[in-house]
């Protein structure tokens, strides 16, 4: 795995490996630049990251197009907690005719992304001012959070959104693998860690959930004894 360190380097990769074509570019380049423009006025992301956007958030969020091991699923993508879009607007840039979702709880984040998708014509963005554990389930083909939750709770308020054939896809920064290895028996899923592009010590947790394994009726009978 090659680390991809300066700004060059993660547009040539955006070029070269994830084969983003000139009219891709230039809406990730639009994108950048109302991103700057915005983060003046409400703290979208961090300054310390703005002269690294590209590696810190370009790619830290195309990579999900490229890290699976699995094919794609169809069908439209959800990003939980997209905060300033991250993955999610990246992803809708990258694949302008799959429909995605994006979903915060914070109405000015909300406002700001509805604007970007309309400056960049992004029509297959679909913006969503809500808590996620107030949204109507539904089934997705491709479910992402960025530092959203921590695992089990992403699972409990998110896993009617999935079924079998959905693709997770969850950058979780440093503690992904632990976050994995403490994900209780119950949740019976065939996920697995990958390797971040543009942190080598950040971990991206994918693959599929099957569902909830229930717990035999006389477990239910000893938990409710006193």
């Amino acid at each position: 795995m090659t680390l991809l360190i300066t700004e060059s380097e993660a547009q040539g990769w955006l070029r070269d490996a994830l084969g983003v074509n000139a009219s891709g570019m230039a809406r990730l380049s639009q994108l950048v630049d109302l991103l700057l423009e915005e983060n003046q006025r409400q703290n979208l992301v961090a300054r310390g990251t703005l002269p690294h956007v590209w590696v810190r958030h370009i790619v830290d969020s195309a990579q999900l197009l490229h890290v699976s091991r699995e094919t794609l699923p169809q069908g439209e993508w959800i990003d939980l907690g997209t905060g300033a879009g991250f993955p999610g607007i990246v992803i809708a840039a990258l694949q302008p005719t799959r429909p995605v979702t994006l979903v915060d709880s914070r109405r000015l984040r909300t406002e700001w992304l509805q604007r970007v998708a309309d400056a960049v014509e992004l029509p297959n963005v679909r913006v969503v001012l809500s808590r996620v554990e107030d949204l109507p389930s539904a089934p997705h083909g491709v479910i992402s959070a960025r530092a959203f939750a921590p695992l089990e709770k992403l699972l409990n308020i998110s896993a009617r959104f999935s079924t079998p054939d959905t693709l997770w896809l969850l950058p979780k920064g440093a503690g992904a693998a632990q976050e994995l290895q403490m994900l209780p028996e119950s949740w019976n899923h065939l996920f697995h860690v990958e390797h971040s592009l543009t942190d080598a010590a950040a971990g991206i947790i994918t693959g599929r959930l099957l569902g909830q394994n229930t717990p035999p009726a006389h477990v239910h009978r000893q938990r409710g004894k006193k």
